[in-house]
């Protein structure tokens, strides 16, 4: 009696051994790989996802929070200009897919169009083509994510004529993207690969590549694939120039973390999360900015979400300027009037959303405006140096970069990568916190 339960016990052992050992071999997944960039939106290369103010309800503990910390240890560079474009082997053999790294967005897309047999093989960085791909398949209408009421998406899924789970996403351009959803494979090497993760396969979209959402919703890409932390080094943009410079994108831990001050991510419990609130942002908690030395009249509560979610503070690596709710926009835009009116572009507006714009030298412009502040808890900022304070546009005119947020359709308070040059941003997604660290990124680091 003994000697069986003994052998039932190393039986149940061995399969549980087995079980673990096979969970453990297809979560090591090898995340290398090249980033370019390139413009998104042909106006101002700003992208807002118009989510927040249609969930129904929301979503549950997301996959992100459950994660166990792995060693997600890659690191690859990249070209920035106004959107960082990642590269990305999709699919069995893969394809190379160009998708916008986007810390603001959850559902990840990719251009997705059937090509003719008769046509020749397309190159690597064109739609992709899922007849080519042994790990695609597309969800059915009886899945669980294609139900009407599902709060991921900014419209309702639906059965298109196949019965196959039809997916629309609505952008605060105005841009649309809209397919079916999939499951498909990250292929980064004959032996490692993500497990199939849910897509859009995007089959009507304006824009020439794909996202790569990368926010805390549960079908994010860093959600989905369990990646505890990533970061980035955007180096200085000078202007709309030919030379595009190269930065440094980590996925799992940065060398560098030592050097980066953090502080905490805001989280919303179910009941603030209210209409206009995005709460799979990354939310922080911005205080006040400060212009040549003198530190605005902006209550630090226009930079919280109210009583219906207006006025969160995101940082967002896909839009390409800083926007701000009108009540700290006429303050930062009172005080460059006050300090550079006279050299203003009078009634020019760039991308429907810059209108503190110049024409000239922007190295006086930036001289008599000063240098620009963000400060967060614990003393923590983000120096604009006066060097940069503007953003070249085109003709010779320069603008402050940054925008009215009711210009996009939405009322919250948004960093953008224009604010991010010549600085460490990391999202540590399992202690909830953003870090910052001054750096060159220009250089290797």
């Amino acid at each position: 009696m003994a000697m069986e339960f003994c052998k039932s016990l190393f039986l149940v052992l061995l399969i549980l051994f087995t079980f673990l050992q096979h969970t453990i071999q297809e979560n090591s997944v090898s995340l290398s790989f090249p980033l370019t960039a390139a413009p998104l939106f042909k106006n101002y290369s700003s992208k807002v996802v118009l989510t927040a103010s249609l969930f129904s309800t929301p979503p549950r503990k997301t996959l992100a929070q459950k994660a166990v910390p792995s060693s997600y240890n890659y690191k690859s560079s990249f070209k920035y200009s106004m959107a960082l474009i990642v590269s990305l082997p999709i699919g069995t053999p893969p394809q190379t897919q160009q998708m916008v790294l986007d810390t603001g967005s959850q559902l990840s897309w990719i251009q997705c169009n059937r090509k003719s047999p008769k046509k020749p093989p397309p190159p690597p960085t064109t739609s992709f083509d899922p007849s080519l791909s042994s790990s695609f398949s597309v969800l059915p209408c009886n899945h669980p994510l294609c139900k009407p009421r599902i709060p991921d998406f900014t419209l309702p899924t639906s059965c298109d004529q196949n019965r196959l789970c039809h997916y629309s996403y609505f952008y605060a351009d105005g841009t649309l993207a809209e397919g079916n959803l999939v499951r498909e494979k990250f292929t980064f090497s004959t032996s490692q690969s993500t497990p199939p993760l849910i897509l859009g396969c995007a089959t009507e979209s304006a824009e020439a590549e794909g996202i790569l959402g990368m926010n805390l919703g549960r079908l994010s890409f860093v959600s989905q694939a369990k990646i505890p932390k990533f970061s980035y080094c955007m180096p200085l943009r000078q202007g709309r120039v030919q030379t595009i410079p190269t930065g440094t994108f980590y996925l799992g831990q940065n060398p560098n973390s030592h050097t980066f001050q953090y502080i905490s991510l805001l989280t919303f419990p179910q009941s603030q999360r209210k209409p206009n609130l995005d709460p799979l942002a990354f939310t922080v908690g911005l205080l006040g900015i400060k212009i040549g030395g003198k530190i605005l009249n902006i209550p630090a509560a226009v930079f919280r979400p109210d009583a219906g979610g207006s006025g969160q503070t995101m940082i967002d690596s896909g839009t390409q300027y800083t926007f701000l709710v009108d009540a700290a926009y006429s303050k930062v835009r009172e005080e460059v009037v006050r300090l550079a009116g006279t050299k203003l572009k009078k009634g020019y507006v760039y991308g429907g959303s810059l209108d503190m714009c110049f024409d000239g030298n922007p190295i006086e412009i930036g001289r008599l405006i000063g240098d620009m502040t963000f400060q967060f808890e614990k003393g923590i900022e983000i120096l604009i140096n006066k060097e940069r304070i503007s953003d070249h546009v085109g003709g010779g005119v320069h603008c402050v970069g940054i925008g009215r947020s009711e210009t996009l359709g939405v009322a919250s308070n948004i960093i953008g990568n224009f604010h991010q040059q010549n600085l460490w941003v990391e999202f540590d997604l399992t202690n909830r916190q953003v870090g910052f660290g001054k750096a060159d990124c220009s250089k290797t680091v």
